[in-house]
């Protein structure tokens, strides 16, 4: 076929931009023709279409980064990145997903296809950032769209504790993010939200909190400031004042690192030395043990109760 090599230098430079993807309007618009696309994309060719008039300059699989830029090309120049996608983007940790959420204005008309699901909405993001090109949604709203999605809570969990851990957001960024977006599909992060009301920070503990909800244990104090006399001893993950019982959940994974394990380490060993009975468990116990777990603590809470109340000032965490 013949081609016209001033229109291919101006096609090779947007896809050296645009990660080797382009769409039928900017083809048209660097000099190509209708036949030269069918040409490049057909069947066994160079190019493949991987959503409507949105072609790859490779006949293979998308690589890294290409998903969410076809995405936007796709949804047009006022969507913004949302979702799981926007929170990699942003370092936070999250599920395995080929979905990318796409926000735009509920004006548009423009439907979820293939990998690309579009959200509609009149509450458009007022703070974004723009990189390579592509406007993301920041952490507390991608946060709050991912909880709206099909995701279960523990899931839902797992996103808002890493985001908070690692300082892309906090609660009452999410808190407001939640009093001013949809009611429908908001009852998973209202529920992580109340958790971390009650000092709960990780889905380990808040693992812990429902399985004692669960299996119908006193209730104790999430994350208190536990002093001896004005020194300050430990903060517990949960704590039975009554009994002189701390449980706590051991995990590298959600305390970020071997340094702040080993500081957990140390708290546990002061505690004990104070007469607080502390009963460790991994997270895996606490998910797959749950009957043995909820023995332990009861046995614990009954035998604490039947010696004499330590001496032990508790400062539950501020609301």
């Amino acid at each position: 076929m013949t081609t016209n090599p001033e229109a291919d230098r101006a096609v090779a430079a947007v896809l050296r931009q645009q990660g080797g993807l382009i769409t039928r309007p900017q083809a048209m618009a660097a000099g190509w023709t209708e036949g030269t696309l069918r040409h490049r994309s057909r069947s066994g060719g160079p190019w493949r279409l991987v959503l409507p008039g949105i072609y790859l300059s490779t006949n293979g699989l998308l690589a890294a980064g290409q998903r969410e830029i076809a995405a936007a090309l796709y949804a047009g120049p006022e969507c913004v990145l949302t979702g799981l996608a926007a929170l990699q983007h942003q370092g936070v940790r999250v599920p395995t997903t080929d979905l990318v959420d796409v926000l735009i204005p509920a004006s548009m008309k423009r439907q979820s296809l293939g990998f690309v699901r579009v959200h509609r909405t009149t509450r458009m993001p007022d703070q974004l950032f723009v990189r390579d090109g592509i406007r993301w949604a920041m952490t507390a709203r991608a946060v709050a769209d991912t909880a709206r999605g099909e995701y279960d809570v523990r899931e839902v969990r797992a996103v808002v504790a890493d985001a908070v851990q690692r300082g892309r957001c906090t609660i009452s960024q999410l808190a407001e993010e939640l009093r001013a977006g949809p009611k429908r599909e908001s009852g998973r992060l209202r529920e992580v939200l109340e958790e971390v009301a009650d000092g709960v920070r990780s889905v380990a503990e808040g693992d812990l909190r429902l399985l004692i909800k669960r299996g119908g244990l006193p209730e104790p104090m999430y994350n208190p400031d536990l002093y001896v006399g004005s020194r300050f001893l430990a903060r517990p993950d949960a704590w039975w004042p009554d009994a002189g019982v701390a449980a706590e959940v051991d995990s590298r994974e959600w305390h970020l690192g071997a340094e702040q394990f080993a500081k957990t380490a140390a708290r546990h060993s002061l505690m004990t030395a104070h007469g607080i009975m502390v009963l460790h468990f991994i997270p895996s116990r606490v998910k797959t043990e749950p009957r043995q777990v909820v023995a332990e603590l009861r046995s614990a809470i009954e035998t604490g109760r039947r010696r004499p109340r330590l001496e032990i000032r508790a400062v539950p965490q501020v609301r």
